[in-house]
């Protein structure tokens, strides 16, 4: 239902011929502008012809990368479906509000043909015209409303029924934009989280390299006491005493 949806859009705006695009476009990654104009069989240029037309409705979006050999631009191209849903949406309660303002004229007012041209004109104009047409001098008859107001309410039937259609996927769309989103964000926090554990080891690394070289400059600058070496005195040989025999005289 979604992409008959998106194909009465484009159709809408652009006309019969690119109603492939849908098929092309209706893609998570943007597509390449050259491979869009190779599967519809078309030119470049008449291919971003149709891009840029759709684009002033803000209904695909696009971007750009340069190729660094040969320089210029390549553009890469997306369709933005809530926007082309809302787009939709908007159309259709402009259309159901004139059908309803047609009802209610033809309900309350007169309306007068002339069966022969099938002009139809409402009472004042016709007042001005003296109930006579100006083509062929046949006086008007009173129209019957019945069947256009069969008509006008079977076509405001078909457009509800198409609104309801394109509101339930208005609200599918909003939900999974909203689940992407909740999952980006979580993604984010893990990040954040991982980011947070990362800075608390690099500061427990960091404190505990800090005692580390506390420790050691520490142990560089108390230095040890120096345990006195007890000088040793040198021993000097006492002189032995010569004991002088005493020479005993002979008598």
């Amino acid at each position: 239902m979604l992409k008959k949806l998106l194909k009465k859009i484009i159709i809408m705006i652009v006309g019969k011929q690119a109603e492939e695009l849908v098929d092309l476009l209706n893609s998570k990654k943007h597509v390449n502008e050259f491979i869009i104009a190779k599967k519809l069989d078309i030119t470049i240029n008449q291919t971003r012809n149709i891009l840029y037309k759709i684009s002033d409705y803000g209904l695909v979006s696009f971007i750009r990368k340069k190729d660094k050999k040969k320089g210029w631009y390549t553009y890469f191209w997306k369709i933005e479906i809530l926007k082309s849903l809302e787009f939709l949406r908007g159309i259709l309660i402009k259309r159901i509000d004139q059908i309803n303002h047609q009802v209610k004229s033809r309900e309350t007012k007169r309306f007068y043909i002339c069966e022969k041209c099938n002009i139809e004109f409402n009472e004042e104009n016709a007042l001005l015209h003296n109930f006579t047409c100006n083509e062929c001098g046949n006086i008007f008859t009173v129209k019957d409303n019945a069947k256009v107001l069969k008509e006008l309410n079977k076509n405001l039937d078909k457009l509800k029924r198409e609104l309801e259609f394109v509101d339930e996927e208005i609200k599918k769309e909003k939900e999974r934009i909203e689940k992407i989103k909740l999952k980006e964000l979580k993604k984010e926090e893990k990040i954040a989280e991982k980011k947070k554990l990362e800075k608390k080891l690099m500061r427990k690394s960091s404190k505990k390299k800090e005692k580390i070289s506390k420790k050691l400059t520490k142990k560089k600058l108390v230095k040890k006491p120096i345990k006195k070496i007890k000088s040793k005195k040198s021993k000097i040989p006492k002189k032995k005493k010569i004991k002088l025999k005493k020479k005993t005289k002979k008598r």
